[in-house]
């Protein structure tokens, strides 16, 4: 893989890519009764913040990110990104990394990443090299040309991550992209996305269950409370970039880390 220090033909992207939620709630509907899954969210990401959310299973975490993509409706409130409404999926303002890849075995990694240009009718030489170019941002420069079944869980993501960022939107959202994989390559994943990030200056909005990689890779952490979910607390993370492994031994990351696991265990 080629190391993304050396990336240098993508141009940041301009920081447009505020995320701003207002009473935001959602109510899903079982068997004619009404289940209040996200109650009352109220937060606004800055443009090029990373902001990690935390909290117990079912607390609306995903909810929430499916909310900011325009795949799901609120109940209730509003949600703007880049000062606009999202009702529906916008990939010029937001992109989204899920859990799972979800390639298609058939196509190569070159042809996954530019699927989502082909659909918008992008001419076969331009999207081509918008999805090389996504894949070297990656780290995955050489490999354009493997099927999903000839990579590994890893690098497989990566194409995933290639994928969300070719469209270029200011806002990408990551649904516990790393929740699969091994811890090194989970740890090693993390640090890459950083660097990714640095690259592209795009505002990322990041779910995860991990409290030290929420910590690791945040410049702030919102914590959810257990269904229906709330915010019950914020954490700026005031730990020097580049981030190293290091930190992780440190009072400051562990002090942090103990704040966010005392709210979940207290509301779970």
């Amino acid at each position: 893989m080629q190391p993304l220090a050396n990336v240098t033909s993508l141009k940041p992207a301009a920081r447009s890519g505020a995320v701003q939620l207002t009473g935001v709630g959602q109510v899903y509907k079982t068997s004619g009764e009404g289940v209040l899954a996200v109650s009352d969210v109220s937060f606004e990401v800055k443009p090029g913040r990373f902001v990690v959310l935390v909290g117990p299973s079912g607390c609306g975490k995903s909810s929430l990110l499916m909310m900011m993509a325009g795949l799901r409706h609120p109940t209730s409130g509003t949600i703007l990104v880049s000062g606009a409404p999202i009702h529906d999926p916008d990939p010029n303002r937001v992109g989204v990394v899920f859990q799972e890849p979800s390639l298609f075995p058939w196509l190569t990694a070159e042809e996954n990443v530019e699927f989502p240009l082909a659909l918008r009718g992008i001419a076969k030489k331009d999207r081509r090299a918008k999805a090389q170019e996504a894949l070297q941002l990656v780290g995955l420069d050489g490999f354009g040309k493997r099927h999903p079944h000839e990579l590994s869980g890893g690098m497989k993501q990566r194409v995933s991550i290639a994928r969300g960022l070719v469209q270029d939107p200011p806002v990408l959202l990551m649904d516990e992209p790393f929740a699969a994989l091994d811890e090194q390559t989970r740890m090693t994943m993390g640090d890459e996305l950083l660097r990714i990030w640095a690259a592209t200056g795009k505002t990322i909005i990041f779910v995860t269950h991990s409290l030290t990689e929420a910590v690791y890779l945040a410049d702030e952490v919102i914590v959810m409370s257990a269904r229906p979910g709330r915010i019950v607390d914020r954490l700026e993370v005031a730990l020097p970039r580049p981030r190293t492994f290091e930190m992780m031994s440190g009072d400051t990351f562990g002090s942090l880390r103990d704040r966010i696991w005392r709210h979940i265990r207290k509301t779970a």
